[in-house]
């Protein structure tokens, strides 16, 4: 298996303290993520690294910029009490057919919501993405999106740490593997609590979080 996943678009570094965990993956891999935008509604906005290619770390937390939002801030960063890995996302070369596909082996990645926001530059990006109460709870199965006509985030010249490799752990292993193979992804995995690590090639060495 690869060290990193076939149509990686992704990782989700989620935080209560966005700004806190931008200085410190500066201050870890020697680069500093560059703004991405406001979610506005959502109360968040994050900051994103190049991993090679058309793949990217984003880190998000909370925008203080934003009035509270009406529900829940996305991916749950009101309860986290560190910064952490908490889910990763594929691109499909079709959304909905993925979708389908994987609903007929078994396993609902939740339904597609529109996106959107603007990057500092004014530039509008609009996706569309699965999200839903159906997804697996560990964050461990990646949602799936699709970025239409927009350029993707990694068109922007992002600072860049490569990804070396993506792992996860859990309690049962064969319970996560069916759920990837719905959705045509591949990850590393072993037994353990809950969890996803990646490591990326910085100027200071190799990094883990």
């Amino acid at each position: 298996m690869n060290a990193i996943p076939a149509r990686l678009d992704h990782l989700v570094l989620a935080t209560p303290d966005l700004a806190a965990t931008v200085a410190d993956f500066t201050r870890r891999t020697g680069v500093a993520p560059a703004p991405g935008g406001v979610h506005v509604g959502f109360g968040t906005r994050n900051y994103l690294v190049s991993l090679g290619g058309r793949s990217y770390l984003e880190i998000i937390g909370p925008d203080p910029e934003q009035p509270e939002p009406s529900g829940p801030r996305p991916f749950d960063v009101d309860e986290l009490a560190t910064a952490r890995t908490v889910t990763w996302a594929v691109s499909p070369p079709d959304l909905d057919a993925a979708v389908a596909g994987a609903r007929a082996r078994g396993y609902d990645p939740g339904r597609i919501h529109p996106m959107s926001r603007r990057r500092p530059d004014g530039t509008l990006l609009e996706w569309r993405l699965t999200d839903g109460d159906t997804a697996h709870p560990s964050g461990l199965v990646p949602f799936l999106i699709d970025w239409q006509a927009s350029d993707h985030p990694t068109a922007s010249a992002l600072p860049a740490t490569p990804l070396l490799a993506l792992s996860a752990t859990a309690p049962d292993p064969d319970e996560i593997r069916p759920l990837l193979a719905a959705v045509e992804a591949e990850l590393a995995l072993s037994e353990g609590p809950f969890g996803l690590s990646f490591t990326v090639d910085t100027p200071r060495g190799p990094v883990t979080f």
